[in-house]
């Protein structure tokens, strides 16, 4: 079946999506986007008390991507049988409209300047052989100056609370002193401290270091963006990351765009829509449409478009590109190809303090996005010359809210037993007691980590399922070690009765049973060099010029900080130059 044609085909209705079709649609577009899960509205499902059900969200799920149908499979090496992902532990995609963007935490941060021209940053500073072997280390193409006046606008839109350093160069407050200078200030103020925030403020800034607020898409006042779309301010019930948000206070695309978005003449919304490819015509060089399958119907749906974005969470958008034969798939043997090159992930662990028995840590109040952070071993912060790997971390206290039934399972410490009296006395010691501070870092690339079809494994569709070979590598975990190790004078300085510092172990291989970050990226890289990436500086794809392909699958290596920001960024300026360039002169666009 054939549907109407359409100008703008988007795929996937989460942030960069929801970021796209507004932006095309005010372009006078008519875009169909296309949702594989259910419609989603906040003041429905949203709606207290049903959505701080910890049983319904963190532990059945309600949010996240229904693996029985399609899933990834996962190996540590090249050479394994890969096996399908079957229970949702490590990693949670959202599913639904709202995507990932609906049960996020709010962490909002801008991309480090340094960051976005890594490789040359590490030549300049350490030479060519200071990056190790098998390491695909790339710039982005584009740069901070670039990208600032998009992650102003994005933050406007989310209403972001934070504290700003500098603007147009001045000092203006207490905020990030690594940070690169804005041309604006938040558009909120931070978020207060919870206890333990203001705890691990002081003992930073006692230790020697830089502590700053975490910027927040956690609204700290009452706020209408510049779409009209209200938020109102947080009371940090804890139920943020998971969880979609009953007082309108998290930034979601279900929040934040798409109540003005679903107004608009131009744009349809279709969802239970699982599409199967792109469609490319006789010349594999022009997308034609799309092909989805009707989850209701079980039909197979066509639509034509001149226009297709791929805003869909990080690996579906590289599945999607391999299915449909958009660029040449990676080899990792040749290291030749682009698409499946380059995966990344996050290093996060997390160390722990228990303070004296007359400190009441409140670990059940918390909110996603907010905390107090230092960037003293972030990025090209500190000088790694003495230690030998490339990426860094930031180290925070975010304390999102501990619920009951996650608090039964933090136990009570290494030494604390693991059953009986003595394992509830150390558990109620920990929950009254203790915080949490997370070293959040960053993930090289490597050759032989990569995604690509599976040979074996099929979804329920008849169609190939995504292979992920990853695995930690020896820079990462020296540099998470590392960081970890700079933690110990915080600790002392906080007066806690004793501490744990969480590492990564050498020769511990990737463990998908552990919940670790949803920070997907690489995949699909943007850069200057067609052979070593995927999509072009403005997300186009070299191969395909009428497709965009928006997400953190165009991150060329991980880095230390959450990645939804620098999504939303790169969002907005893939549109502004598809409005501005794009659709004047239909075709590739190149650097001006």
């Amino acid at each position: 079946m054939t549907m109407k044609n359409a100008d703008a085909i988007v795929v996937g209705a989460g942030w960069a999506g929801s970021i796209l079709a507004k932006e095309l649609t005010e372009a006078g577009l008519k875009v169909v986007m296309l949702e594989r899960g259910p419609d989603r509205a906040t003041a429905v499902e949203g709606a207290y008390p049903d959505s701080i059900d910890e049983l319904r969200g963190a532990i059945r799920h309600r949010l996240f991507q229904d693996l029985s149908r399609t899933t990834v499979t996962i190996r540590n090496k090249i050479g394994q049988t890969a096996l399908p992902y079957r229970q949702l532990s490590a990693f949670l995609p959202g599913e639904g409209v709202g995507g990932a963007g609906l049960h996020w935490s709010g962490v909002h941060f801008r991309a480090a300047p340094d960051d976005l021209a890594l490789r040359s940053n590490v030549i300049a500073r350490y030479g060519q052989k200071f990056i190790p072997e098998g390491m695909n280390l790339q710039d982005y193409g584009v740069t901070y100056d670039e990208l600032e006046p998009f992650f102003d606008k994005a933050e406007k839109v989310f209403g972001t609370s934070g504290e700003a350093y500098k603007i147009n160069g001045k000092v203006v407050g207490n905020g990030n002193v690594f940070a690169p200078s804005r041309s604006d200030d938040f558009p909120l103020p931070p978020l207060k401290d919870v206890y333990t925030a203001n705890l691990f403020r002081k003992a930073a800034s006692d230790a020697g270091y830089h502590p700053y607020s975490l910027p927040a898409a956690n609204a700290s006042r009452q706020y209408t963006n510049p779409y009209g779309a209200q938020m109102g301010p947080c009371n940090f019930c804890g139920y943020c990351s998971g969880y979609d948000c009953y007082m309108y206070s998290k930034a979601s695309p279900n929040v934040n765009i798409l109540p003005v978005l679903r107004k608009d003449p131009n744009f349809t919304l279709i969802t239970r829509a699982h599409v199967m490819r792109v469609d490319l015509d006789s010349t594999k060089t022009r997308a034609t449409g799309v092909t989805y399958l009707d989850l209701d119907s079980n039909k197979e749906v066509t639509i034509a478009a001149d226009l297709v974005v791929l805003g869909a969470f990080q690996f579906h958008n590289v599945h999607l590109m391999l299915l449909s034969g958009i660029g040449k798939p990676y080899d990792a043997q040749k290291n030749e190809g682009v698409v499946g090159r380059n995966f990344v992930y996050q290093t996060i662990t997390t160390s722990r303090a228990w303070l004296p028995e007359n400190q009441f840590t409140n670990q059940f109040i918390g909110t996603g996005g907010g905390g107090v952070a230092i960037d003293d071993f972030n990025s090209m912060n500190f000088d790694h010359g003495p230690h030998g790997f490339v990426g860094g971390s930031p180290v925070w206290v975010n304390q999102a809210g501990v619920k009951p039934i996650a608090a039964s399972t933090i136990g009570g410490g290494k030494d604390a037993p693991r059953w009986g009296a003595g394992y509830k006395k150390a558990l109620v010691n920990t929950y009254r007691h203790a915080m949490a501070i997370d070293a959040h870092g960053s993930n090289m690339a490597y050759r032989d980590v990569f995604l690509d079809l599976d040979p074996t494994w099929k979804n329920t569709y008849g169609q190939p399922l995504l292979r992920m070979t990853f695995d930690w590598q020896d820079n990462d975990i020296r540099m998470n070690r590392y960081v970890v190790s700079q933690i110990e004078p915080i600790m002392k300085a906080l007066g806690a009765t004793k501490y744990e510092l969480g590492m990564l172990e050498p020769g511990k291989p990737f463990d998908t049973r552990l919940y670790q970050t949803t920070h997907l990226g690489g995949g699909a890289v943007m850069g200057d060099d067609p052979n070593t990436s995927a999509i072009n500086r403005y997300l186009q794809s070299w191969d395909v010029p009428n497709v965009f392909v928006i997400g953190s699958n165009a991150f060329p290596q991980g880095m230390g900080y959450n990645p939804t920001g620098m999504v939303a960024a790169l969002a907005y300026w893939s549109a502004h130059h598809i409005r501005t360039t794009y659709l004047k002169s239909p075709g590739p666009l190149v650097r001006v």
